[in-house]
């Protein structure tokens, strides 16, 4: 049959992959590209494979062997490309000739048409085939493509290319103001070990539902080791909200092992709930794992936690039941941030 580009959505369970992979051998498939996305129901496997079965008898194979969702199309030899080295190259043409961006996203995701839309056109559109990527406010570029869907992980890598093609973004201090709804001021920073006890007396303060809340148990205080590992910037950034001397919130950005996604959690003192800080915290959150070129967010939430839930919906989270009936899991578009409207 010859090149094939072949998509399936699989659960994120080990031995997926080897599953997939064993499936193309038996009919003959040499793999020549492979790519692991996360999207909102699972992970997405790309592969580009030479092969000589037919992209129906494909299809099955991947399906008996735990695919969803299988696509098969064809490819072409120029797919084979090393893709870091094609990212680069149209970075480079797109910073000569910024004019011609709907031309360069249109080969970065393989589209079939790109082009610019404005105003109300910018609507989300249910066809997965489609994909609004923001410029500025009310100015966008919608890219269509045939027969495969898009996935977070290209929306992220869109919104990252678009970024070129914009003005320079103000360094962000290391210090920032957050206003509240009733008009107090709170001052961000990133928590260092510095904190230690103003976390610690955070913890104290903060009643045994706020805490179980945060940590799924009404942990009377966090483990030395527990605030290290938050410290640690290998492992994620975290950062802290303070008041009048004492540390009021924390809110985390923890970096996964699944390709593509980190979490993010929050512990706000109760006294300052409902005032916005909790959505200004997750506003940062989300920034900073685009910037790291993070495709999704997710958290996880006891059901019982309305305002939570509140918060994540209203950053445009999907929320769905975990093993544990008792707990959610939220998953947000890291790529999709920019198009998020500011509060007022």
């Amino acid at each position: 049959m010859g090149f094939l580009r072949i998509r399936t959505t699989v659960d994120e369970r080990p031995g997926r992959l080897a599953s997939l992979t064993a499936a193309l051998a038996a009919k003959g498939g040499n793999i020549l590209g492979l790519s692991v996305q996360p999207d909102t129901d699972g992970t997405v496997d790309e592969f580009v494979a030479d092969i000589p079965a037919s992209a129906e008898t494909v299809r099955e194979a991947l399906e008996a062997a735990g695919g969803r969702r299988v696509q098969v199309v064809p490819a072409t030899a120029h797919e084979l490309t090393d893709e870091p080295t094609r990212v680069l190259l149209l970075a480079s043409r797109l910073r000569a000739a910024p004019w011609r961006l709907p031309e360069v996203l249109a080969d970065l995701l393989r589209a079939d048409d790109a082009r610019w839309v404005y105003g109300a056109d910018l609507s989300d559109l249910p066809d997965p085939t489609l994909l609004t990527v923001p410029v500025a406010p009310r100015r966008a570029i919608r890219l269509r493509r045939i027969g495969l869907p898009f996935t977070l992980t290209e929306s992220a890598r869109a919104a990252a290319l678009v970024r070129l093609a914009q003005p320079p973004a103000e360094t962000i201090p290391a210090e920032r103001p957050v206003t509240l709804s009733d008009g107090i001021e709170v001052r961000v920073r990133p928590l260092t070990h510095l904190y230690r006890e103003a976390v610690r007396d955070l913890h104290d303060r903060c009643s045994p539902d706020s805490r179980r809340f945060r940590y799924f148990t009404a942990m009377p205080s966090l483990p030395p080791r527990m605030f290290d590992r938050l410290c640690d910037r290998d492992r994620g950034h975290s950062l802290v909200a303070g008041y009048d001397g004492q540390v009021v919130a924390i809110a985390s950005l923890l970096f996964s092992p699944d390709p593509g996604i980190a979490e993010m959690a929050f512990l706000v003192e109760d006294r300052w709930q409902g005032r916005g800080l909790g959505s200004a915290l997750a506003r940062m959150l989300l920034q900073e794992a685009r910037d790291l070129g993070f495709a999704e967010v997710k958290a996880g939430l006891l059901s019982d936690n309305a305002r939570m839930r509140r918060l994540l919906l209203s950053l445009g989270a999907t929320l769905a039941y975990t093993d544990d009936p008792g707990v959610l899991e939220a998953r947000i578009a890291a790529g999709a941030t920019a198009a998020l409207p500011r509060p007022s």
